[in-house]
């Protein structure tokens, strides 16, 4: 069974945060919280296999920090065969969430104290995927005709490179090796 049938993902709610208790202190308190989530969706077609690390929350005056690092494993596509692939990545989190909220910045703690790190997580995580993901550096890819992926074996299909508007030059150039 491959990822994208798996049914049994952690619910994205699981990287809300409350963090009431550290807007009540003052600046410089801070909080470290450790992460180990199995397979989460974060959204349509993002899967990470699994996320880890610690989250270092501190309090300022302008709201709560959130830095740390985190191990991902993201599920992609082979851009030859579309085979599913695994592709690790680090994350390297600082981002301010202010309190209160604000129109001025893209982060924010909600009124209710809920800090929802999902939204940069996704974000981090598109940034750091490479765009061009391949199952091995040597992937044949599939065949344009039929589909076949060329990784498991041949097809039989015959393969005519040849664009039919330049087919003229292909004539051309066995007539003049001929002779």
């Amino acid at each position: 069974m491959n990822h994208s049938q798996r049914q049994n993902f952690v619910n994205p709610r699981i990287l809300k945060f409350n963090v009431g208790f550290l807007l009540a202190q003052s600046a410089g308190y801070h909080r470290v919280s450790e992460l180990d989530i199995p397979c989460i969706r974060l959204a349509d077609g993002l899967i990470l296999d699994y996320l880890k690390g610690d989250l270092r929350l501190s309090r300022n005056s302008r709201g709560v920090l959130v830095q740390g690092v985190l191990g991902t494993s993201v599920i992609s596509e082979c851009v030859r065969c579309l085979a599913a692939v695994s592709v690790p990545v680090s994350l390297e989190i600082e981002e301010l969430f202010s309190f209160p909220p604000g129109s001025e910045t893209v982060y924010s703690v909600e009124e209710s104290g809920i800090l929802d790190l999902a939204p940069l997580v996704r974000e981090e995580v598109i940034l750091a995927v490479p765009m061009g993901v391949f199952c091995k550096p040597d992937c044949k890819g599939l065949c344009p005709i039929c589909g076949q992926n060329l990784n498991e074996g041949t097809c039989d299909c015959v393969s005519d490179d040849i664009d039919p508007r330049l087919a003229i030059l292909q004539t051309f150039r066995d007539k003049t090796t001929n002779q």
